[in-house]
C-alpha cells in the first residue's frame, strides 16, 4: 500500500455529540492531552444536526484544512468524508457509533485516545469509495432485510448492538424476500434475495464481515446476494457472518464488479453506511478507484 507520511498539518475535528451510545463530554479534554500540538494545528467544532458535519467539512476543504476528523459513527464518516471525495484533504475517523464498521476495516482502534494517537503516527492512503445513484458510501450499502432493520433501528429510542439484534429480530418475522434484476459491468441475472449488500469494505460493522475479501484498492464492489433461507438456518449464517465465513454458505453469493445496476420492484428504504434513505427503483452503484485520503494506521495490512 502506497501511503504519505505528512509533516505539520492543519486539523479540524468535528464531534458529533448524540451519535452511539456513550458521552462524549471529555473528548475535548482528550483531543488536548493526545493530539501533538508541536506537530499539529487543532481545532474542534460540535455538529448541532443532520447533515451539519457535511458543511463544516465543505467549508474545511475550502479553508485549505489538511486533515478533517470524524468523531462519530458510520453516518457521521459517511457526511463528512462525502464532502472531502475528489480533494486533498484527508479524512482521519475517531470511532464512537454503534457499529463503526469502517474504522474497523481500516484498523482505526474502538478505544477513543488511541485513535486520536493516528492523528500523530499515521500516514494517509488513497483509498477507493463508491456511490449510489450519486451518493458517496464508504462502507456498505444495501438493499432487503438490512435496510429494513436500519430504518427501524433509527427510529428507535435506544442505540447499540443490543437493540440492533433486537431489531433485526422483530423484522426477520415479517419480511419478504424480493425479486431483483442486477446488471453487474453488463452481465444480467434475476435474483429472489432476502439482502443485497454493495461493498467497499469487509464489514458491516460490530465485526459483521457482510463481504469477508471486499478490500478498498482494488477498484471493485463486493456484491453480497443472500438468498432466502428458513429460520433453523439462520444461527449458523449469522455465525458465518461473524467469522468472516459467509462466502462459504450455500445461501450466499458474492460477485464483484465496477459499476452494478439494479432494478427492483418500487421505490423503497436503502441503507447507506448504515443510515436509512428512500431509493427509487433503478440504483446504479459505482467505485470510484483512490477517490478519497483516508488517514490511517502506519500498519495498516495490504488488504485493507
Amino acid at each position: 500500500m502506497r501511503c504519505m507520511q505528512n509533516d505539520r498539518r492543519h486539523i479540524l475535528i468535528i464531534i458529533n455529540p448524540v451519535s452511539g451510545t456513550g458521552s462524549k463530554e471529555k473528548i475535548p479534554r482528550l483531543i488536548d492531552t493526545v493530539v501533538d500540538n508541536d506537530r499539529n494545528d487543532v481545532s474542534i467544532i460540535l455538529t448541532e444536526y443532520p447533515g451539519h458535519a457535511h458543511e463544516i467539512a465543505r467549508e474545511a476543504v475550502n479553508d485549505g484544512i489538511d486533515v478533517v476528523v470524524a468523531i462519530g459513527g458510520d453516518g457521521t464518516v459517511n457526511e463528512v468524508g462525502s464532502a472531502l471525495v475528489g480533494t486533498s484533504a484527508a479524512l482521519a475517523i475517531v470511532p464512537v457509533g454503534s457499529g463503526n464498521g469502517l474504522a474497523r476495516h481500516l484498523r482505526i482502534p474502538m478505544n477513543a485516545s488511541r485513535a486520536l494517537q493516528v492523528l500523530n503516527n499515521g500516514v494517509v492512503c488513497s483509498l477507493d469509495y463508491c456511490t449510489v445513484n450519486g451518493k458517496p458510501f464508504f462502507c456498505t450499502c444495501g438493499m432487503g432485510f438490512d435496510a429494513a432493520v436500519s430504518d427501524k433501528f433509527s427510529h428507535e429510542g435506544t442505540r447499540g448492538f443490543i437493540t440492533y439484534i433486537k431489531t433485526a429480530i422483530s423484522e426477520y418475522i415479517k419480511y419478504k424476500p424480493q425479486e431483483y434484476l442486477i446488471d453487474i459491468d453488463g452481465k444480467k441475472m434475476n435474483e429472489k434475495a432476502f439482502v443485497i449488500a454493495y461493498c467497499n469494505a469487509a464489514q458491516y460493522g460490530n465485526n459483521a464481515y457482510i463481504a469477508p475479501r471486499a478490500t478498498m484498492q482494488d477498484g471493485l464492489i463486493d456484491v453480497t446476494v443472500m438468498h432466502p433461507f428458513n429460520i433453523v438456518e439462520s444461527p449458523l449464517i449469522g455465525a458465518r457472518l461473524f467469522l468472516r465465513q459467509l462466502g462459504r454458505d450455500h445461501h450466499v453469493s458474492i460477485y464483484r464488479g465496477k459499476r452494478v445496476v439494479i432494478d427492483r420492484q418500487s421505490n423503497d428504504i436503502m441503507h447507506i453506511d448504515g443510515d436509512p434513505m428512500m431509493m427509487p427503483a433503478h440504483v446504479v452503484i459505482e467505485n470510484i478507484s483512490k477517490g478519497i485520503r483516508i488517514l490511517v494506521p502506519p500498519s495498516l495490512p495490504d488488504d485493507v
